[in-house]
């Protein structure tokens, strides 16, 4: 699963790259961005696609009581097109979470070891997403979001058994449903050449944490074969 990354990129700049027109939200960075924040989140919209600020943490819409609500930040790709909590997210309201990088966490014999996944070509990554907007008896709005995991490409399986869906530039119209295509093709894992991957300080585990220094490398233990 995906349950941390980094989103440290200016808006301004994330408008550009994913061609968003609506009015630039306030965002700051955040180098270690977990469940229940605020994040980026690249939706359609009026007059084209809206770079807003959702929280990480899917409310369906038919939600009854807030408090005692589920609320994952993942969905898996094999079932998020059939249950009964995402499909019709899935359906209608998919979306594009951008990322400079993720993080996830490797068993090794003295604890966990935490790596940092980014693209080779330095672009954001493009989580794929599902959305909702849940409202309360009283009229009060909360929009949330989740992302899409799938199983591990080959590069990456050493480290865990899950990634992100990664939806490609070319495929973001799609994905987004701007245009016509296979959405269901899309839930694959990344190419192999798509990711590099390094060990980072186990400081990125405490969410309090934050700040370029939790993306510098560091050794890591040698894998066990």
């Amino acid at each position: 699963m995906c349950g941390r990354y980094a989103s440290y990129l200016p808006p301004e700049l994330i408008a550009r790259v994913f061609g968003t027109v609506s009015p630039t939200p306030n965002f700051q960075p955040d180098w270690n961005l977990a469940p229940t924040r605020d994040a980026l989140v690249v939706r359609p919209g009026e007059g084209g696609r809206h770079l807003d600020v959702l929280k990480w943490g899917l409310i369906p819409y038919f939600t009854k009581e807030l408090k005692a609500a589920h609320k994952p930040i993942n969905a898996r790709s094999e079932t998020v097109a059939t249950s009964g909590m995402f499909k019709a997210a899935f359906s209608a309201r998919r979306c594009l979470v951008p990322a400079d990088a993720y993080y996830e966490w490797r068993a090794d014999p003295d604890g966990k070891t935490p790596f940092a996944m980014a693209r080779v070509d330095g672009d954001p990554i493009a989580f794929g997403g599902i959305w909702e907007q849940w409202t309360s008896p009283e009229g009060e709005r909360l929009r949330t979001f989740a992302t899409i995991t799938t199983h591990a490409n080959r590069q990456l399986t050493a480290i865990h058994d899950r990634m992100p869906v990664i939806i490609e530039r070319a495929d973001w119209p799609v994905w987004l449903g701007e245009a016509e295509g296979d959405v269901q093709a899309l839930l694959k894992p990344a190419d192999e050449d798509v990711l590099r991957a390094w060990p980072v300080d186990r400081k990125v585990g405490n969410v309090r944490n934050t700040g370029p220094a939790l993306l510098e490398p560091r050794s890591a233990p040698t894998m066990l074969v």
